[in-house]
C-alpha cells in the first residue's frame, strides 16, 4: 500500500480478485447427478455441477436459482447448502469461493441452454461419477453422500 496516498499499488491490482460462484447439485428420484461437461475455464473439460457467477448484489439462493434455469432449463427448489469449496487454480489466474446448494427440480426437462460454454449435460449415477469430476462437483458430491439425503 502506498502509505503517502493512502492506496493499492498497481502491482496489487494486476492480481485478479477472488469471484463468488454458486453451484447446484441436481439429484433425481434415481440417485442420479445431473453434470455439464465444460468449455470455459475454470476447469474446462471437466464435469461439473450446474452454477455460475454471483452478480453484484444476488443472493446466493436467487444465483442458484437463476443458474439452473439459464444454464440447464430446470426451475428448482433449495433444499440446503451442501458445502463451501475455496477453489485456487493459479494456472488460471482463477480463484473462487464457491457455496454448492442441493436442489430439486420443480420444472423443466434438463437441456444444454448454453452451448457456448457447455458441451453437455448428463444424469449419471451417484456411485458410477466420470473421474473427470470439477473440484467443486466433487465435494458437493461428497457433502451429498455424507449427508442424510440419501
Amino acid at each position: 500500500m502506498d502509505q503517502q496516498a493512502g492506496t493499492l499499488s498497481a502491482t496489487a491490482h494486476a492480481l485478479p480478485d477472488p469471484r463468488v460462484g454458486v453451484g447446484v447439485l441436481l439429484v433425481d428420484h434415481r440417485q442420479r447427478v445431473l453434470l455439464t461437461l465444460r468449455i470455459l475455464p475454470p476447469e474446462a473439460g471437466c464435469w461439473g455441477i450446474v452454477g455460475g457467477k454471483l452478480d453484484y448484489l444476488e443472493s446466493l439462493e436467487h444465483c442458484a436459482i437463476r443458474e439452473a434455469r439459464e444454464e440447464v432449463g430446470v426451475d428448482i427448489a433449495i433444499q440446503s447448502l451442501l458445502c463451501v469449496t475455496e477453489h485456487r487454480l493459479p494456472g488460471e489466474h482463477q480463484h473462487w469461493i464457491s457455496p454448492a446448494f442441493l436442489a430439486r427440480i420443480l420444472g423443466g426437462k434438463p437441456a444444454n441452454c448454453e452451448p457456448e460454454k457447455t458441451q453437455e449435460v448428463c444424469w449419471f449415477p451417484v456411485d458410477d461419477l466420470p473421474p473427470n469430476l470439477t473440484m467443486t462437483a466433487r465435494n458437493a458430491i461428497e457433502a451429498y453422500k455424507q449427508s442424510s439425503e440419501l
